[in-house]
């Protein structure tokens, strides 16, 4: 895919300028737990400026992506605001920190989806306070699922052997 917009009218001139409004689908744009959904576009709002370098494109990227909760695994959307500063350069190679100019033209879809998918988190929380999922039964302790017993602390290992109750958690304190 690709979101070609042409630059032949600035390209040679600089000091011109162009606002550009692109809002479109993108597709690919994912990690392991978040998505921006395909038929959701992204609003880019560009400044494109003629430098003696090439195309320098900047301004707000925003949009909706789809998270997944790295603890209790429950689906959730949050919004994205991204500040791009990029240049496209003639005859640049992949080996460089800059985007390719050909003939006039700029695919910014490449710029967009590097800003993205780096800006996507790695273990999105649902909220800071999430208890997540209890390692034993599954339940969601964040709605009290979970009705497992307290583990033994395995401290007190030694004394269960003999039939004699003892605490169960290090709170519990002797009795």
């Amino acid at each position: 895919m690709t979101i070609e917009l042409d630059v032949r009218d600035l390209v040679g001139r600089p000091g011109s300028s162009r606002a550009v409004h692109v809002a479109e689908p993108v597709a690919g744009l994912r990690t392991g737990l978040a998505v921006v959904p395909e038929d959701r576009a992204v609003d880019l709002d560009l400044l494109l400026e003629s430098v003696v370098e090439g195309i320098l494109a900047s301004g707000p990227l925003e949009g909706v992506m789809t998270l997944q909760c790295a603890r209790c695994l429950k689906p959730f959307e949050g919004s994205f605001r991204l500040d791009l500063r990029e240049m496209f350069v003639p005859g640049t190679s992949t080996e460089v920190d800059e985007y390719p100019l050909v003939e006039g033209f700029v695919d910014v879809e490449p710029m967009i989806r590097d800003a993205v998918v780096l800006s996507m988190p790695l273990a999105p929380l649902c909220r800071q306070d999430c208890l997540g999922l209890c390692d034993r039964c599954g339940g969601d302790r964040n709605v009290g699922e979970c009705r497992c017993p307290p583990e033994p602390d395995p401290r007190w290992s030694a004394l269960h052997t003999l039939g004699v109750e003892w605490p169960t958690g290090p709170d519990d304190g002797i009795p």
